[in-house]
């Protein structure tokens, strides 16, 4: 049996088929919800400490510790991290090869 191995492009959502506007969305919204359950865990915060201190409700964050990130925008999460006293930073970088025009 032999295995086909494709090398990733950087961005999973790419390489799982979505379009590269969606794609670098989903990856910005999935980096913002890695950080803001680290900082839960990390502060050991129950569901409902956490939602308090992120200024949502106890099932928002129930759905974020879940992994639904089609229920999040990336204003949300950095709201969310803001609120915690998080300091949050954009960097914009080009890309390698040029984007074609669609």
């Amino acid at each position: 049996m032999t295995m086909k191995i494709q090398r990733s492009s950087g961005n999973v959502f790419r390489d799982l088929g979505f379009e590269a506007k969606e794609a670098e969305s989903l990856r910005l919204r999935a980096e913002l919800m890695v950080e803001v359950r680290r900082l839960i865990e990390g502060r050991k915060l129950t569901q409902r400490s956490a939602a308090s201190l992120l200024g949502v409700t106890q099932p928002r964050i129930s759905d974020l510790i879940r992994g639904r990130i089609d229920l999040f925008s990336i204003d949300s999460l950095v709201n969310m991290l803001a609120r915690a006293g998080m300091r949050i930073q954009l960097r914009i970088a080009s890309r390698r090869r040029p984007a074609q025009a669609a």
